[in-house]
Parts: structure tokens; sequence; C-alpha cells
């Protein structure tokens, strides 16, 4: 499996549906923590997860939630 970083922009007036998407959605992200600049006003939402490939990344995510965002594959690196 691959890692991830999921990137979500949305406008303030769509946080509500955003967050409401995940209701009745089955996913492994629902109920966990993800980083959000929502409460600072930038509104978008970052998650890191482990999936086979970018589609496989992006359908943990509500169909409204995911047309909006970008999955990326990253790896750890050491910084020098």
């Amino acid at each position: 499996m691959a890692q991830f970083v999921i990137h979500h922009h949305h406008a303030a007036d769509d946080c509500g549906v955003v967050f409401s998407a995940f209701r009745g959605f089955d996913s492994p992200l629902r109920r966990t923590d993800a980083l959000a600049s929502c409460p600072c006003g930038g509104h978008e939402i970052w998650w890191s997860v482990r999936a086979e490939d970018e589609a496989a990344a992006l359908g943990l995510l509500p169909h409204y939630v995911a047309v909006r965002a970008t999955a990326t594959r990253v790896e750890h690196v050491r910084i020098p």
C-alpha cells in the first residue's frame, strides 16, 4: 500500500455540506482527526491515508468531497 496526502478545498459556505457528506458514508476516515484550516478561515482539509492508488485514496471520501479533492502519493524522506 502506498501513502497519499488527500487535499480538499471548499468555499466557506460549504463547510456544513462537506462535514454532513460523511454522515451515512462508510469510510475509515469517519470520526478521525484531520488537519483542517476551516476554523482559521482557510477551508481546506488534509488527510494522510494508505491506499492502493490515487482512485482508492479518493474513494475513502464521499463523492461531494472527493470531486473537490486531490490525492498525491508521498513517501517519508530524511531531511539532512
